[in-house]
């Protein structure tokens, strides 16, 4: 039964004063109301379900929200079929199937209403309504917040969905609203959603947050368009748009998003101006699909909070970024597949963990007077078909500043690389490209790299004060011409070089003598006039290395095999072929840099090597921080051992078992590559435990099938141990006084062999303990013999640990 009553006032003449009153019911006042009376509802809960059909007032007392209450047991509470004013209710809905406010007709007023219910949808408008709600609050964990369709629209102001089960605003079926000044907060679905041809939303000022799914999700030839309003906290994407979606966001905030920040794609199309995207998990603006593009103009994508690019074109999609900040990022630009392109012109890309912009799988990418500073790689064109131009645009503090690898064929044109920390352009792996006009200022390594088989083409290119060089090319250069350097790099002896020099047409290193290919300094030259040893004095040398006597046979039948090899070569004979590269097994301390170091030079003394020397490196000079450096290192390593050999040190750790998203496959990867595009330049050795190497070689086929042989080197016993300690001995012009080299076996025989124990090295390191303390007995007798400063006791070796 209703609580209260409901007055009824007449604004009409007089002949209607009969209907002024109270009512016990609101059916009972609506019956006897006419257009433009007003019906006063006392406090209560009313359990009826109301339809306006006239163009009445129907408040509640004003300032008491939430005293009147209209709360039927089911159906609609409140219908609103004509131009009425409702204001200062309580609706209350139970029924799953129906709305708690319904308005289809007219261009009613509704106004500081508080919609609490578990309904299908809080306030619904459909058909021909045109309402304005202002200072409304729905709550509606049931269902939909506020649901617009089948062509209705409407201005809702100052308006609050605080929770929905649902979307908080749904948008559909033709309908277009315009919301001022709205808040949409808690619900389960979209924030704001728009779906289906002619349906449109314009958004002002509106804030969108702690939302479950998208904050705003426009579908299926929808549009919309947000002024200055907020997207934040959801749980899914900020932003999307799917199938034919038109959006456009102006002076908007998109941010603290887990996922993509903006999503788009199956030929939606996007307009962002002025407006910030920024703390993303994803991506901060993710474009997919042919016809799917978006034009972003003076807005700012920064502060990533996860490991992705800030903007990602793929598939088929367009990016255009005019006038735009990108910083504070793991990668600035990805732009991938046959068909993407991103146009980006007068921006700024700052403070990239990675690259700047990436472009691959045939995609194209143009920049036109952008600044790029403080990122890794500033651009990085991947593979054949990708391309594209840069133009006008200057990269400050990089680590490298152009890559261009596989195929890719980029223009570069009056670009400036300034200070990288590696090089400023480098092609490698048969990249392309055109650099017209670039200049390198400042590098940490050379200017230009380019190594061989990359058919890239340079006019009017200039380096000053590259720490390496100002252009480094492979045999099969590029075509230069009309480049020049500041670099001097002449040969000693050569006369004093003029300040400037122009290379046109070399192949060779231009920044020492133009146009000629400069002749490769050894990395360790011995004294003038020596002589290279023969490969019996290198075996002799083997020889006499204290054990290793399984090295010393594999050795030696590898060297008996390259050189009758030789010999029938000579002979007109086909020769085996003998594969050269080698793995190393053992314990730290067993001779591998040793046996390395002599296998190269008898290697050199067959001819089978330029050289010989010895290039020593491991992880740390390999693998490199950040996308593309990983790659210049290893190039830049295998360079060096050009001639002679690459020893790579506890080669397993370019393969952790937990290897995530670790680059040491990269170093794998160009290592694979360049020893077989250059069989015969360079002897690779991977070398390090033995476990860990049989692991690395079993997860890396690649690898494996480029190595003739693994060589094993075993422990030291003590009695071998003690005889390096004699040589020791021998060579500092020490002995061993009586006693001490059986101190010295049983020392060597209780010495822990952990993991720390160092083989050779122990023995090393337990005569250099024994030298130490033989200092410190004698140096305190008043008048020391030859012997006294000769003899080792065994006194004086070291504890044990």
């Amino acid at each position: 039964m209703a609580q209260g009553t409901v007055q009824v006032t007449h604004t009409g003449t007089s002949r209607w004063r009969r209907r002024t009153g109270e009512y016990a019911s609101l059916a009972a006042a609506l019956e006897a109301a006419a257009d433009g009376d007003v019906l006063t509802v006392a406090p209560g809960t009313y359990r009826e379900n109301l339809v306006l059909r006239r163009a009445v007032t129907l408040r509640g007392p004003e300032g008491s929200a939430g005293s009147v209450r209209i709360a039927p047991l089911d159906g609609v509470p409140l219908t609103v079929r004509a131009s009425a004013t409702v204001q200062d209710l309580q609706l209350e809905g139970q029924d799953a199937a129906a709305p708690a406010l319904l308005i289809e007709d007219g261009a009613p007023e509704l106004c500081d209403l508080r919609v609490v219910t578990r309904s299908a949808v809080g306030i619904e408008v459909r058909g021909a309504a045109r309402p304005t709600v202002r200072r409304c609050t729905v709550d509606n964990p049931g269902g939909v917040g506020i649901g617009v369709l089948d062509g209705a629209g409407g201005l809702f102001e100052e308006c609050e969905v605080v929770a929905a089960g649902q979307s908080g605003v749904s948008v559909r079926a033709g309908a277009h609203p315009r919301l001022e000044r709205c808040r949409v907060h808690h619900a389960s679905g979209a924030g704001l959603s728009v779906t289906g041809e002619g349906s449109g939303l314009e958004a002002l000022g509106c804030e969108v947050y702690e939302i479950k799914g998208a904050g705003v999700q426009i579908a299926a030839r929808a549009t919309a368009h947000l002024t200055d309003c907020t997207v934040h906290r959801t749980s899914a994407d900020g932003v999307t748009l799917d199938t034919d979606a038109v959006l456009t966001l102006a002076d908007c905030d998109i941010h603290d998003i887990p996922e993509n920040a903006v999503d788009l794609r199956s030929r939606s199309v996007l307009t962002l101006t002025r407006s910030a995207v920024r703390s993303f998990g994803r991506n901060g603006l993710s474009v997919w699909d042919p016809g799917t593009r978006v034009d972003a103009n003076q807005c700012e994508i920064h502060d990533s909070t996860g490991d992705y690019p800030a903007v990602w074109v793929s598939d088929g999609a367009t990016a255009v970024l005019e006038a735009c900040r990108v910083h504070d990022v793991p990668d600035a630009l990805f732009v991938l597949d046959r068909g993407s392109r991103a146009d980006v012109v007068d921006s700024d890309i700052s403070q990239v963990r990675n690259t700047a912009v990436s472009v691959s799988d045939g995609a194209t990418a143009q920049l036109d007077d952008c600044r790029i500073r403080e990122v890794s790689t500033g651009a990085w064109f991947r593979d054949h078909g990708s391309g594209g131009t840069l133009a006008n645009c200057t990269i400050d503090a990089a680590q490298t500043g152009v890559i261009v690898t596989k195929g890719a064929d980029p223009r570069i044109e009056r670009c400036t690389v300034t200070a990288p920390a590696e090089a400023g352009f480098y092609v490698s792996a048969e990249g392309r490209g055109t650099f017209h006009g670039c200049r390198v200022t400042g590098s940490g390594g050379y200017g230009f790299h380019v190594v061989d088989g990359c058919r890239t083409t340079l006019t009017r290119c200039r380096t000053e004060r590259c720490a390496r060089g100002g252009y480094e090319f492979g045999e099969d250069g590029p075509v230069s011409e009309d480049c020049t350097s500041d670099e001097s790099g002449v040969r000693p002896g050569s006369p004093e070089p003029p300040a400037v020099q122009t290379a046109t047409q070399t192949m060779g290193l231009l920044s020492t003598v133009p146009g000629q290919r400069p002749t490769e300094a050894p990395a360790a030259p011995g004294p003038v006039g020596e002589a290279a040893r023969s490969s019996q004095d290198v075996l002799g040398e083997l020889d006499a290395l204290v054990g290793l006597e399984s090295v010393k046979r594999e050795v030696r039948a590898l060297t008996d095999m390259i050189e009758v090899g030789r010999k029938r070569q000579r002979a007109g004979l086909k020769a085996a072929s003998v594969r050269r590269h080698l793995v190393f097994t053992g314990s730290p301390g067993t001779g591998k840099t040793t046996v390395a170091r002599l296998y190269g030079e008898i290697l050199a003394s067959l001819g089978v090597l330029e050289r010989g020397h010895l290039v020593e490196v491991s992880r740390v000079d390999l693998v490199g921080e950040h996308i593309g450096s990983t790659a210049i290192r290893t190039q830049e390593a295998f360079d060096r051992a050009r001639g002679g050999v690459l020893f790579i040190d506890e080669a397993y750790a370019l393969s952790p078992e937990d290897s995530g998203r670790d680059f040491g496959r990269e170093a794998i990867d160009t290592l694979v590559k360049l020893m077989e595009d250059h069989r015969e330049a360079v002897v690779v050795i991977v070398a390090g435990y033995t476990a860990e190497m049989e692991r690395f070689l079993r997860v890396n086929p690649g690898v494996a099938s480029r190595f003739s042989r693994t060589i094993t080197f075993s422990d030291y016993d003590p009695d071998e141990l003690l005889r390096i300690v004699e040589q020791q001995a021998e060579e500092h012009e020490y002995r061993l006084g009586g006693g001490t080299a059986e101190a010295l076996l049983k020392y060597f025989t209780a010495l822990p062999k952990g993991p720390a124990f160092g083989n050779g090295r122990t023995a090393r390191q337990t005569f250099e303990s024994m030298v130490e303390r033989h200092a410190g007995r004698v140096a305190q007798f008043a008048d020391a013999s030859p012997d006294d400063l000769s003899l080792l006791y065994a006194d004086d070796l070291p504890e044990l640990p």
